[in-house]
C-alpha cells in the first residue's frame, strides 16, 4: 500500500470517527432533551394536580362553613316567634304589679337574648322616622304620613328584623309614611 492510500484510509476512518462522535453527542442531547420534556411536563403535571387539590380543600371547607350557618340560620328562625312572644310578655307583664313576675320574665328574656346574641343573632336597629330602604326593610302597608317629615320614612315598626353576620335572616316589617 502506498502513502497516499494509507493517507486516504485515515482520512476515511477519521471521517467515519467524526461522524460516529457526532452521531453519539446528537443521539445524547436528544436523550437529555426528551427526558428534561419529560420532567417538564411531570411538574406541570403535579403543579396542576396540586392546583386542584388546593382548589378542592378551599370549596369544600367554604361548604362547611355554609352548611353550619344554613343549620344554624334554620334554628335561628324557629327561634324568632319564641323571643317575640318573650318581648309581648314582657310588655304585658310590665303593666301589673308583680315586680317578682316581671323581673323572672326579664331574666328569662335577658338569657335567651344573649345566648342568642352569642351565635350570632344581631337586632336590626329601626325606628320610626328613618329612611325606608327596600333592601332593608319589608314594607307592610302605606298609611297617609302624620306629618310632611314622615314621607318616605318609616312610621311604624311592627315586627323587629335580625341578622345573623351579615345575613338579614328576617327583615323588619315596617309601615311607611305615604
Amino acid at each position: 500500500m502506498s502513502d497516499k492510500e494509507k493517507h486516504d484510509i485515515d482520512k476515511t476512518v477519521e471521517a467515519e470517527n467524526q461522524n460516529h462522535e457526532e452521531t453519539t453527542a446528537i443521539e445524547e442531547v436528544s436523550v437529555e432533551e426528551r427526558l428534561k420534556d419529560e420532567l417538564a411536563k411531570e411538574k406541570d403535571k403535579f403543579l396542576r394536580l396540586f392546583a386542584e387539590f388546593e382548589n378542592f380543600k378551599r370549596r369544600t371547607a367554604k361548604e362547611r362553613i355554609d352548611l353550619i350557618k344554613t343549620a344554624t340560620q334554620d334554628v335561628m328562625v324557629s327561634l324568632l316567634p319564641v323571643l317575640d312572644d318573650f318581648e309581648r310578655a314582657y310588655a304585658e307583664i310590665s303593666k301589673t304589679k308583680e315586680k317578682e313576675l316581671l323581673k323572672g320574665v326579664e331574666l328569662i328574656n335577658q338569657k335567651l337574648k344573649s345566648t342568642l346574641a352569642s351565635k350570632g343573632l344581631d337586632e336590626m336597629s329601626v325606628s320610626t322616622g328613618d329612611v325606608f330602604n327596600a333592601d332593608e326593610h319589608d314594607a307592610i302597608t302605606q298609611i297617609p304620613a302624620p306629618s310632611e317629615d314622615l314621607k318616605g320614612k318609616v312610621v311604624d315598626v311592627i315586627e323587629k328584623g335580625y341578622k345573623l353576620g351579615d345575613k338579614i335572616i328576617r327583615f323588619p316589617k315596617v309601615v311607611t309614611g305615604n
